[in-house]
């Protein structure tokens, strides 16, 4: 088993060993991972964090040995806190960063993956923050636009957006929005809801394709075509702006 570290800003993770592929996912600065199976150009990865799989290029990760590997699942969870920044690296250039990095064995604002040094000054997230926080963070994607894959505020879907929402609070979802409809607790109506709570959508196959983050008197924000806030009732997601439901709802869970 080999192991790597994305040690670049936002790296695509696809769903077949190709540029042409579809973006699956996105691996930001400090992400560590296990490397399943090595091509020519590619590896097919399972990210640490949500063991979710994809193919990424050979040249966008770094290498890593079995020990750091561990030693990085055992250590705190530290990330950067700006909506974008950037770090420094030994020979003074820069790498941009966006809100949720890792950043691995950070201390003294210094940060390291193996032998590689940066510095950081910006703003640090390393503890789990309270439910009531949610919402104050999901604020911070508003208007971002909807890119299938995206985890970040330069695009972001929708399981991304209530992923990296809940990450940033410290607490972990898995990354789609099938997946994440499997965690917490079913609540029976929107009224026993509370804002920071998800709701699951399907289509008409009964199969669950969007996901979004609950908020007081019967708001809901969530990505479809940008993070944007829109009506929620027993039917479903009811827009603003089409004046028109958009998604059927499925079913409400609490996570925490």
């Amino acid at each position: 088993m080999d192991y790597g570290i994305c040690n670049l800003s936002i790296v695509p993770l696809r769903s077949e060993a190709s540029d042409k592929a579809e973006l699956v996912s996105q691996v930001l600065f400090g992400e560590h991972f296990k490397v399943l199976e090595v091509r020519k150009s590619w590896s097919k990865i399972q990210l640490a964090f949500d063991k979710y799989e994809g193919w990424i290029d050979n040249k966008q990760y770094k290498i890593l040995s079995k020990e750091t590997y561990e030693l990085l699942e055992k250590s705190p969870k530290i990330l950067s806190g700006n909506l974008v920044d950037f770090i420094s690296n030994d020979k003074n250039e820069l790498i941009t960063i966006p809100i949720g990095a890792n950043l691995p064995n950070f201390r003294n604002n210094k940060l390291s993956i193996e032998s590689d040094y940066y510095i950081y000054e910006g703003e640090v997230l390393s503890s789990k923050k309270a439910k009531e926080n949610l919402i104050n963070t999901a604020f911070i994607f508003l208007n971002s636009p909807y890119l299938w894959g995206g985890k970040t505020p330069f695009g972001i879907d929708c399981s991304g957006f209530s992923q990296m929402v809940y990450k940033l609070n410290g607490h972990q979802l898995l990354r789609d929005a099938s997946q994440q409809s499997t965690q917490g607790e079913v609540l029976s109506f929107i009224e026993e809801s509370e804002p920071g709570d998800l709701a699951f959508f399907d289509n008409e196959e009964g199969i669950i394709t969007h996901v979004g983050i609950i908020m007081k008197d019967n708001y809901i924000i969530h990505a479809h075509g940008k993070v944007r806030i829109d009506r929620i009732d027993h039917s479903g997601i009811y827009n603003v702006d089409s004046r028109r439901h958009t998604h059927k709802l499925r079913v409400i869970k609490k996570i925490i």
